[in-house]
């Protein structure tokens, strides 16, 4: 098998000198979805703003082969990798369509002159925000804002998007929209790497999921094993317990 496209080893951060993640390993390989459940204060959004270069971090970061470990937020950037965080972190008095332009920095940095037409694929994939298109950000449902936060990411033709509770808020409609466009995103090509708290969700579209308790792995396998694993369902699935 090739080497991973993301290949975490080891990972140690936190906030300060209190350390939230103890030497956390993960694997993605490319147009993999890999998903990350655990309960709150786990250290999930810690993860990923430390893979993002957002958070100091030790232990080996290597993607596509390369040990990125050093490498600043930016550099990250023009490497491929994505972040759509838990707040979105929107311009909500810019419109639609110049958060969406904001998207496009890497792919203008990259010299390709055609980046704006990217926008176009992004209208295809969420056509709610064509239509909003000249609204300001600030005045969409949260729904909306969900679409725009991960269109504004694809905008730089991402390797690995990486997504934090893309489900959190959300009426269950546009929930089962939002899973719908992680998998197609998978059939893209895309690498995701999704931190989610609705963990039959997350185990129905990923390929792999990892378990994190404590800052730790506890538990990872294929997506399709871990749900059908009996401590997943009693702690994470909500299935009701047999009596005895």
């Amino acid at each position: 098998m090739t080497h991973p496209l993301l290949d975490v080893r080891d990972l140690r951060a936190g906030y300060g000198k209190a350390e939230v993640l103890h030497g956390l390993s993960l694997q993605a390989h490319k147009g993999q979805v890999i998903t990350v459940i655990g309960p709150n204060g786990a250290g999930k959004s810690t993860l990923l703003n430390s893979l993002m270069g957002l958070l100091p971090a030790r232990g080996a970061l290597y993607y596509n082969g390369e040990d990125i470990s050093e490498l600043t937020l930016e550099e990250r950037v023009l490497l491929g990798i994505a972040l759509v965080p838990e707040k979105r972190e929107l311009f909500g008095t810019m419109t639609v369509e110049d958060n969406l332009e904001l998207g496009g920095f890497r792919q203008m940095r990259l010299g390709n002159s055609q980046w704006r037409n990217r926008i176009a694929d992004v209208y295809d994939l969420f056509p709610r925000l064509r239509e909003r298109r000249t609204q300001l950000a600030g005045t969409l449902s949260g729904g909306e804002r969900q679409m725009l936060a991960v269109g504004r990411s694809l905008m730089s033709r991402p390797e690995v998007l990486m997504l934090d509770e893309p489900s959190l808020g959300l009426a269950p409609l546009i929930v089962k929209e939002i899973f719908s466009i992680i998998e197609t995103l998978r059939q893209t090509g895309v690498t995701i790497v999704l931190v989610e708290q609705n963990a039959r969700a997350a185990l129905a579209v990923a390929d792999h999921g990892y378990v994190l308790e404590m800052g730790e792995v506890s538990l990872h396998g294929r997506a399709s094993d871990l749900a059908q694993d009996a401590r997943v369902i009693d702690t994470y699935l909500g299935a009701a317990k047999k009596s005895a």
